[in-house]
Order: C-alpha cells, then sequence, then structure tokens
C-alpha cells in the first residue's frame, strides 16, 4: 500500500507492507514512540536527527535507517528545510514467512541491533540502484493493471535484499561525524535489555554503574525520552508481547520478564496494548 501521511503515533500494519512518500514544509514536533512492525527511512531531503535508543544519528539525503520493532525513537527536524523521505513499514511475520532457511530477510535489522548501530550510508553508485527500485516499487503500488499486487510484492523483496546485502559489507559505524551517543547510558540499555527478568530499580543501576542517582535519572531522562521506571516497565511489557504472541503461556511471560504480580502485569499490559493478554495473542 502506498500512502502520503504516516499518521498515527505509533501506527498500526495489517498489511505485509505499507509505504509512505512524505515531503512537509514544517517540522511536526514528534513524542519517543515505538512500533511493532519494523520500519525503514530513507531520507531523500531535509535535515534531521533520528534518536533510536539514545544514539543520535545525523542524517544526509539516500540514507537508510533500520529501526527493529519495539525501538523506542524520534526525529528531530531541521525546519529550515523541506524533509523529504521514503518510510517503509515491514510486516514481521510476512518477512519471516518469505526468508529462506538461513538467509533471514530480517537480518539486516538483527544485524543493527547487535552492532547497535542503524545507519546505512551508500555511496553515489549504489544511490541509483535504491533510486530505480523505490520508483518500480511506488508505479507497482499505484498500478491496477494484471499482476500488480506480485509485482509489488517482488519489487519490495529485491530492495530489502539490496539493503541486507548493503548492511553486511557496510562500514558506517567507523565514522563517527554520523552520530553521536552516552557510552554508559548506552552500556546502561544493554545491560536492561539482556537483564529484564532482573531487579532493575534506579538504586540497583546506579550502584552497578558508579552512579549517583540523581545523575542517572536526570541524564536517563535526556537520551531516552523516558524515566527508568517507565523504560524498564515498556521494554517488559513489548517483550512479554512478543513471548505472548509466540506461544508462553501468559504467566509465564510475566515472570520471564520480570513482572512478580500478576495482578500489576495485567494492569499494565492492558494499559499498554489496550487488550487482554489473552486478545493479544489472538
Amino acid at each position: 500500500m502506498l500512502d502520503r501521511s504516516e499518521v498515527g503515533r505509533r501506527g498500526y500494519l495489517h498489511e505485509n507492507f505499507r509505504l509512505f512518500h512524505l515531503k512537509d514544509s514544517r517540522a511536526e514536533k514528534m513524542e519517543y514512540h515505538y512500533h511493532e512492525f519494523d520500519k525503514i527511512i530513507l531520507l531523500l531531503s531535509g535535515r534531521v536527527t533520528y534518536v533510536v535508543e539514545g544514539v543520535s544519528y545525523f542524517l544526509r539525503p539516500w540514507d537508510i535507517l533500520l529501526v527493529q520493532h519495539n525501538m523506542i525513537h524520534v526525529p528531530r527536524i531541521d525546519p529550515s528545510e523541506p524533509y523529504e523521505r521514503i518510510v517503509l513499514w515491514l510486516n514481521a511475520d510476512y518477512l519471516e514467512h518469505s526468508s529462506t532457511p538461513g538467509q533471514s530477510l530480517s537480518t539486516c535489522f538483527d544485524v543493527a541491533r547487535q552492532r547497535g548501530f542503524h545507519l546505512l550510508r551508500q555511496p553515489t553508485e549504489r544511490r541509483l540502484e535504491y533510486m530505480r527500485l523505490i520508483r518500480q516499487l511506488e508505479e507497482a503500488l499505484r498500478d491496477e493493471q494484471f499482476g500488480h499486487e506480485l509485482l509489488a510484492n517482488t519489487t519490495f523483496l529485491q530492495l530489502l535484499i539490496a539493503i541486507n546485502r548493503d548492511i553486511l559489507q557496510d562500514h558506517t559505524a567507523e565514522d563517527t561525524a554520523t552520530y553521536r551517543c552516552d557510552p554508559k547510558m548506552e552500556e546502561i540499555l544493554r545491560y536492561i535489555a539482556a537483564h529484564l527478568e532482573e531487579e532493575l530499580s534506579v538504586e540497583a543501576l546506579a550502584s552497578r554503574f558508579y552512579l549517583s542517582r540523581y545523575y542517572l535519572m536526570h541524564r536517563f531522562k535526556a537520551i531516552t525520552g523516558y524515566t527508568v521506571h517507565q523504560y524498564i516497565s515498556q521494554k517488559r511489557l513489548l517483550r512479554a508481547g512478543e513471548l505472548i504472541r509466540a506461544g508462553t503461556p501468559v504467566m509465564k511471560a510475566a515472570e520471564a520478564v520480570g513482572f512478580r504480580e500478576y495482578s500489576t502485569f495485567l494492569r499494565a499490559f492492558q494499559n499498554t496494548f489496550h487488550v487482554s493478554p489473552r486478545e493479544f495473542h489472538k
């Protein structure tokens, strides 16, 4: 589906994928948010800094940013220039079903997460290939002739294969002028992600990373847009949602991500997803 307006603070995806071609003359103030689907942003023009899980990326035209599902992110847009971009929302189930054994189409997102670096910057000669694929995909999505859906899916898969191949060979991370991060906060975020089932209070984290409680709370909020408690609770709920959808019993999923009381988990889950865990699984 081709759309001209990426609506919704979080958004919902019911198709295999959705493409947005957006151009704004005014910068819209956005809050930190996440999606339950994977997202690719291709910058065409403008001045924008994208913050993904506490790392700020200074985008240039034809940069590609990969934001995996449940990653907290926000764009910071300079209104002095029109902001034009291609945005792709990707259904993780569709990517899995379209992959072949040993060659997952989600590899690009997994590699970006493992590296802790989500930016792909291509040389001029590769931009022409991306331009060709994007134009073909937009044309196929507008088309209504025989086989247009199959053509759009085929072109989309070609685009995704190109991104996977390029990110596996990319060395953009060596150019520190392209991003900024707080090494200590990045270390803390990685620790939280790997220890959701453990005690993660402000006091415990401050002690472990040799920081004052006040500095940790202040700096964490500045980097992520969330308080420590809000961030950890959100990450636990998102992980629980993934486990439930994968077939883990609800109570086991709650315990696996650090919730000690089921009533607390149930209330927080419903406040976040607006459905019960049982309905969420369906």
